[in-house]
């Protein structure tokens, strides 16, 4: 019977090891958002540098 307890009991090593995985996925998630954003912002700077350098007659090319 013991036994049987004992797999619904869970070490509190293995909790803190569940919190900090959930922590690391969190901290992973909030850096791909500030991943993507900085990707966007430089495309942006990017795009605008390049009408920049085309000039102010160069008009926008459709994709």
């Amino acid at each position: 019977m013991a036994k049987a307890l004992f797999g619904h009991v869970v070490a509190p090593a293995e909790l803190r090891v569940a919190e900090e995985n959930a922590a690391l996925r969190a901290k992973v998630r909030r850096l791909e958002q500030e991943v993507a954003q900085l990707r966007a912002e430089r495309d942006a700077h990017i795009a605008s540098e390049l009408m920049k350098m085309a000039g102010e007659t160069a008009e926008p090319v459709l994709a």
